[in-house]
C-alpha cells in the first residue's frame, strides 16, 4: 500500500529535489541584509535547498529576499507554529514550510494555501496522525534526543509499507549524518552545523561556500 500523492501535502517533483539535495542547511537570520549573500555562498557550495527558521523578526523579509534575488534556490521555511504564518511564508515567496512539531491547524491552513508542509513528529501517534492528515513527508525533530537513527527505524518500520518519507533535524551533524541517509526512508538531513553566526556577521562567505562544499561531499560520499 502507498499513499496516493493526490492527497499529499508535498509534491513529488519538490520531494524528490530534497532527495536529490540529501542536506538541507537549517539557520535563522537576524540581519536581513546578510540573507542574499549567505544564500548565494550556500549555493555557491552547492546546497541548493534551505529551512530558514522563523526564530528571529527578520525571518520573514529575508524569506522574501532570498526568493527575490536567489531564484535557484529552494526556499524551505521552518518553525512555522501558527497558522497565520503559513499564509505570511506563501505571501512572502516560500517554497514549502516545516514545523517542529504537529498542529492539525497549521497543517490546514497550509494545504488550504496550498503550501508544501511537512509538519514535526517524534513518536507513532505523531506520525499517524500526520498520515491522517495527507503528510507523506514529515520533520523528524529532535532527531538525536529522541534516540538517532535506531530510534527512526525503529518507529518506520510498521509504516513501511506507506512509504512515508523522514526529513531529521536536530543534533544531526558531520559525526552522524551519514547513518541517517544510509536508511533508505530518510529524504534528506537537517545540516544546522554548516551556517555559523561568526562567519555571517563577519560576511565571511567564502567561509561559509567552504563549509557547504564540506557538507556536500560528506552527504553525497558513499
Amino acid at each position: 500500500m502507498t499513499v496516493d500523492p493526490a492527497s499529499t501535502l508535498f509534491p513529488d517533483a519538490m520531494l524528490q529535489r530534497i532527495i536529490r539535495a540529501r542536506v538541507v542547511a537549517g539557520f535563522a537570520i537576524e540581519d536581513v541584509s546578510k540573507a542574499v549573500p549567505l544564500a548565494k555562498a550556500l549555493l555557491a557550495g552547492g546546497i541548493g535547498v534551505i529551512e530558514l527558521m522563523l526564530r528571529t523578526d527578520a525571518g520573514i523579509e529575508a524569506v522574501r529576499e532570498i526568493a527575490a534575488s536567489v531564484p535557484e534556490m529552494l526556499v524551505g521555511v521552518g518553525t512555522v507554529l501558527r497558522p497565520d504564518q503559513v499564509a505570511a511564508v506563501k505571501a512572502a515567496g516560500g517554497h514549502f514550510a516545516v514545523s517542529p512539531g504537529l498542529n492539525p491547524s497549521v497543517v490546514n491552513a497550509a494545504r488550504d494555501a496550498g503550501l508544501p508542509f511537512a509538519p514535526g513528529i517524534a513518536t507513532p501517534t505523531d506520525l499517524e496522525a500526520a498520515i491522517a492528515l495527507g503528510c507523506r513527508f514529515v520533520k523528524l525533530f529532535p532527531a538525536a534526543g529522541l534516540g538517532g537513527v535506531d530510534y527512526l527505524k525503529s518507529m518506520a518500520a510498521p509504516y513501511a509499507p506507506l512509504g512515508i518519507k523522514y526529513f531529521p533535524l536536530g543534533g544531526v551533524n558531520p559525526d552522524n549524518l551519514k547513518s541517517y541517509l544510509n536508511f533508505d526512508a530518510v529524504a534528506a538531513v537537517g545540516g544546522s552545523w554548516i551556517v555559523r553566526a561568526p562567519l555571517v556577521e563577519a560576511g565571511d562567505w567564502a567561509g561559509l561556500t567552504a563549509r557547504a562544499v564540506e557538507a556536500v561531499r560528506m552527504a553525497t560520499t558513499r
